[in-house]
């Protein structure tokens, strides 16, 4: 590599997070728990996709919310209950799979059924003592947390299961978490995944369910960020989409989000789209999350700062090295938190369009200036190019 290349030390770059991982939890570890920051790979089995890159980010100290996964064997351990198991297979065995309407309403008697059955006493002893210790961990009396479904096929190769079950943000208590853990339960018989699992061929009880339960974030901004630039694959660009408040106005299409790219070496922005950003989800005085109305002079201006954009870019650009391949990452910017140490991981995940593309060069070789130097620095040329071998990005 060239001497005069700049050398980029992305730990050095890494926003502060020892306020998110130092503070380990010292408790004995329970039968139906497990923390996010003791997480390990033979964990996985039991935690699912959503909640095994969790406990793995904040291993590799990435700054995530801290949290806890309830076990399957949580969730395995209610259809010890003959009664709930004969009701919930009546149910199935009736279903018409070409009749939408009648699935949706089948489904429907399932999850309330689900939803009515008692949560096992272990289970809801040590969901008690993991929240408690969570709460205590945070400093803050029921403290707020998401409760997320984290199925264990949301990652299988030959099926995309992610986005079928349901998640419940700012839930606070015990009994609410209790609540909303047979809640992501039960949305593993949503409609939608009835039916996509009859058309996979897979059987009811080849899934299940893990929960994840996680301090909230109250997000200023939110968003996503690819680890390459999503409209051509250029891997030497990180693309990120932004919005404020919680990410539900562009998850639902409300609103179009900010859009930039960012250089990953030199850390330039090198593109800035703004969008009317005329509503957002946020939470209230009263403790639910609403639909409002953004303010005027907020409208069209970007929702996140120039050094939010750039941390966001290298908390990414970390994720990428982590699990080596690109990334799609869930990032928000916490309103409570100093700047410096706001920009908080949510989740990260492959990216699953470029990355399975063949590799093109991510620069013209005959360019010069800064455009030579990215393209050397991410695609390392030891000898000289022929025509018809040209560099090739392999970060």
């Amino acid at each position: 590599m060239c001497q005069a290349c700049p050398i980029i030390d992305w730990a050095e770059l890494l926003p502060a997070v020892q306020s998110f991982t130092a503070r380990r939890v010292t408790d004995t570890m329970a039968d139906f728990i497990v923390w996010f920051d003791r997480y390990e790979q033979a964990h996985k089995p039991l935690v699912g996709g959503k909640n095994a890159s969790l406990g793995e980010m904040m291993v590799a100290e990435l700054p995530v919310p801290p949290g806890f996964a309830v076990t399957v064997d949580a969730y395995q351990l209610i259809w010890a209950d003959r009664a709930l198991v004969s009701d919930v297979n009546d149910l199935l065995v009736s279903i018409d799979h070409d009749d939408a309407r009648a699935n949706r309403h089948t489904s429907e008697q399932i999850r309330a059924r689900i939803e009515q059955a008692p949560v096992p006493e272990p289970v809801v002893g040590d969901v008690a003592d993991a929240y408690r210790l969570l709460a205590e961990h945070c400093e803050i009396e029921d403290v707020p947390v998401a409760v997320r479904s984290s199925a264990t096929a949301e990652d299988l190769p030959d099926a995309s299961f992610a986005g079928q079950q349901d998640s419940f943000l700012w839930i606070r208590g015990l009994d609410d978490v209790i609540d909303n853990l047979r809640r992501c339960w039960s949305s593993l018989f949503t409609d939608r995944a009835i039916a996509y699992r009859h058309g996979m061929g897979y059987l009811h009880t080849s899934i299940a369910m893990s929960v994840g339960v996680q301090k909230m974030v109250d997000p200023v901004a939110s968003g996503v960020a690819f680890t390459l630039n999503p409209s051509n694959g250029d891997r030497s660009q990180v693309a990120i989409d932004a919005s404020w408040g919680l990410g539900e106005a562009v998850v639902s299409g409300e609103v179009t989000p900010d859009n930039f790219l960012v250089d990953k070496v030199i850390h330039e922005i090198v593109e800035r789209n703004l969008s009317d950003k005329h509503i957002e989800y946020r939470l209230t005085d009263g403790g639910s999350i609403d639909k409002v109305e953004v303010e005027a002079d907020r409208r069209e201006i970007a929702c996140v700062t120039d050094d939010e954009l750039k941390a966001i870019a290298v908390l990414a650009r970390r994720a990428e090295k982590h699990y080596g391949c690109p990334q799609d990452v869930e990032w928000a910017i916490d309103r409570h938190l100093p700047a410096g140490d706001n920009v908080l991981m949510l989740q990260s995940r492959p990216e699953t369009v470029w990355s399975r593309k063949p590799i093109q060069p991510v620069a013209n070789t005959a360019a010069g200036g800064v455009s030579s130097i990215v393209s050397t620095l991410l695609s390392p040329v030891h000898k000289k190019p022929s025509a018809e071998s040209q560099p090739r990005d392999n970060t």
